[in-house]
């Protein structure tokens, strides 16, 4: 005697895997998943937050209570001219060196494994390192607009409208999510945090000290001074003081088309040096998890 089938109604449902949504769609809510994973992360670790603050605090008051009144930019060498000359500066070497941190968590992930849970998932190839760089760039962020109220605090002022201020925070945000993808692919290229870290700072002091952030590059000596004013951290440094109104009295502009154009030299190089490495980075990624 045979058994009666089962009608519809009692067939247990077939359970299947979630097909992946494709294109845009996808790589954007991944992105932002990713984004979440990792700011929840850093809430959990506060010393990443704090001592990512400390150094460009530090910065600030050393470069401003030590060289200030000391070094001559433009036609003065008043401490109040320098402080507010040295601040885009400090700004800007603020949020390129989130470079460090941005390789060093990618390489953290690769050397605990994580990287390789994340390709078992239905999930845009890209994601994981677009959503590194923007919990990185809401870190940068908090840290400049802490590193502005510090500023203000030992006497920066601005003296342009709010917009151009605000265009002026814009182009640094830009210059260090770029900078981030540099960071990710020294991430991807190294073995240990550790290395990452390292690789991601050892290029970055000759980037920043050779250019017009600390010092007025018309000072510099000739061969040195053509680098500093095609430096894309001096077209963003150069941008910001003339959107902040911190050009010292008597300052003479270069010449040279990045010092002419600062805004939009900026954008054309932080653009530029985003998509570059970006495409280097997931290439790269690719790579490194096939």
């Amino acid at each position: 005697m045979t058994s009666p089938s089962p009608s519809p109604s009692t067939v247990a449902p077939r359970h299947t895997a979630p097909r992946p949504r494709g294109g845009i769609g996808q790589s954007v809510g991944d992105s932002l998943v990713v984004a979440k994973r990792n700011l929840i992360r850093m809430s959990r670790i506060p010393e990443m937050v704090i001592f990512g603050l400390i150094q460009p605090i530090m910065f600030v008051v050393l470069f401003t209570y030590v060289f200030g009144g000391s070094i001559e930019v433009g036609s003065t060498i008043s401490p109040g001219a320098y402080r507010e000359f040295l601040m885009a500066g400090i700004f800007a070497q603020t949020v390129t060196f989130a470079t460090a941190g941005a390789g060093a968590g990618i390489a953290d992930d690769m050397h605990k494994g994580l990287i390789d849970r994340f390709r078992s998932l239905p999930m845009a190839r890209g994601a994981v390192l677009t959503g590194r760089t923007l919990a990185d760039l809401v870190q940068t962020t908090l840290t400049l607009v802490v590193l502005a109220v510090v500023a203000a605090i030992v006497g920066w002022r601005f003296h342009e409208n709010i917009g151009k201020v605000l265009l002026g925070f814009a182009l640094l945000l830009l210059l260090g999510y770029a900078f981030s993808w540099i960071g990710a692919l020294i991430g991807l290229s190294v073995r240990t945090p550790e290395a990452a870290t390292s690789g991601g700072l050892i290029w970055l002091f000759p980037l920043t000290f050779i250019s017009n952030a600390f010092v007025d590059a018309n000072k510099l000596p000739t061969f040195l001074r053509h680098i500093a004013e095609w430096n894309p951290f001096s077209a963003t440094v150069q941008a910001c003081r003339e959107l902040f109104g911190n050009l010292p009295p008597g300052f003479k502009t270069s010449d040279a088309w990045p010092m002419q154009h600062p805004v939009l030299a900026s954008v054309l190089w932080s653009v530029l040096i985003l998509v570059v490495f970006r495409t280097l980075a997931v290439r790269k990624y690719r790579s490194a998890t096939a």
